[in-house]
This record gives structure tokens, sequence and C-alpha cells, in this order.
């Protein structure tokens, strides 16, 4: 998580011990997020309550702060009509399940704030997606519906990483599988040589 928070500018690296980023065969070291999303790095953080969405605001408003974080929209200049016409996009790409059109995303299971988070990462067009505990907290029907998001925009050609403890959605999911311990990558497995007790060795010895 700490590695991936300083990649998408979260964190700040540090400069003597903090080690190298290299994006388009360039050193990179974002300052903060919206330098990261100007590159097209998107963080999905695990947190999604604390981090990820505001829960009193609806589904379109939301989305609508992904766009700002973006620096796509302005503050000033709110559209009602184009902030509707996102969420009814979004809602329908995600499958979001809402009582109605102005629920409070406070309102919402789990699995569909989850899909709120996704939506706001997906809205800046990025090109390299990190999805950090993306199912944490989730009921089983969502997790399938989540892990058929990040299939797909793996399959539309995006970058995607996904951090996660739970070894059954990494086996399922990766096409390179790389074992981290202290802050560095200690070895890496193709899914057809994975096996849970391997990764497991690898991350504690």
């Amino acid at each position: 998580t700490e590695t991936f928070k300083i990649v998408s500018g979260i964190y700040k690296r540090d400069l003597l011990r903090g080690g190298a980023i290299e994006l388009d065969d360039r050193p990179v070291r974002y300052l903060v997020p919206a330098e990261a999303v100007a590159d097209g790095i998107v963080y999905v953080t695990e947190d999604r309550k604390s981090e990820g969405i505001f829960e009193t605001m609806g589904i379109a408003e939301n989305l609508f702060g992904g766009l700002l974080a973006a620096g796509r929209e302005k503050a000033w200049v709110i559209n009602q009509q184009e902030m509707r016409q996102l969420s009814a996009e979004w809602t329908k790409t995600l499958n979001i399940k809402a009582i109605n059109d102005n629920a409070r995303v406070v309102e919402l299971s789990g699995g569909n704030q989850q899909k709120v988070v996704i939506g706001k990462g997906l809205v800046q067009q990025p090109r390299i997606v990190i999805f950090d505990e993306p199912t944490r907290g989730v009921d089983v029907g969502a997790i399938a519906e989540i892990h058929q998001i990040i299939n797909r925009l793996a399959d539309e050609g995006l970058a995607v990483v996904v951090i996660s403890s739970y070894l059954p959605e990494i086996m399922n999911l990766s096409d390179r599988i790389l074992v981290c311990r202290q802050g560095r990558i200690v070895e890496e497995f193709s899914p057809a040589e994975a096996t849970e007790e391997k990764i497991m060795y690898a991350a504690v010895h």
C-alpha cells in the first residue's frame, strides 16, 4: 500500500533512499496526486469510507468529484445536466444499484459504494489503475462484479495493478504475481506456477 501511494503521489518518495520510479522511460517523482493523475495514474483506495467517497452526497456528486480531481472540470462551473448524464453512464457501466437517482452514497451497500470509488477513478480516463484491496468488506456478488470490471479494464489495454492480501483474488486476476516484503519485491510468479503456499512462503521468509 505505502509503495503505491508513493507511486500515485499520495506519499512523497524519499530522495536519498526511496528508490526510483520510471514512466515511459523517464524518472518521475510526484509531489501530489494531481501530478500522477495528469500522467494517467489513478489509485483506488482501500479505505473507501475515509478516503474514497463523500458519504452524504449522491452518486453524481461523487463521480463529479473525480473529474474535479483530474482537473477536467472547474469547481465553480457545475452543469447539473452533465453531472446527471455522467452518473447515468457510469451507474450503467459499473452496474451500481441504488434505491433511486437521488440516493446518498451512505445508503448504498458496501459493494455499490466500492463501485462508486472505482467510478471516481475511471472518470479520470487513466491508463494505469492501482486497486488497493478492491474487494475488502463487500459481499460475494459484488466481488465477482468488481473482478469483472478489473478484467475488462485489462482487456481494454489499461495497466492494472491489484494489491490484495486475499490470495485467491490475486491468483484469479493476475498475469504476473509479485510478492513484496519490507518494501522490496522478493519473488515473482506466473499464474501457472503460483500456489497459495508458495506466495505465503515468499512473503514471510
